[in-house]
């Protein structure tokens, strides 16, 4: 028994990645793109929401990314 972990990898590392605030905040308080301020804002949280649905998007729709863990070795 095994399943496709890609959805769920890809998922959790661009959640991370992009959490508004961590690494890069896209709209920032006062320049369009601030890095590493931890501090967010609603229209951040949305950017940041629209950017991270495109790009699961890509990954999972587009290019298909799949981790398979079935263990059977034929």
């Amino acid at each position: 028994m095994g399943g496709d972990w890609g959805p769920v990898v890809i998922g959790a590392v661009l959640f991370v990645l992009l959490t508004p605030g961590l690494l890069f905040q896209i709209p920032a308080k006062e320049r369009l793109v601030e890095f590493g301020n931890m501090s967010t804002s609603g229209v951040s949280i949305l950017v940041h929401t629209v950017i991270y649905v495109v790009i699961l998007a890509i990954f999972l729709i587009v290019l298909g990314v799949h981790f398979n863990t079935d263990s059977s070795s034929g």
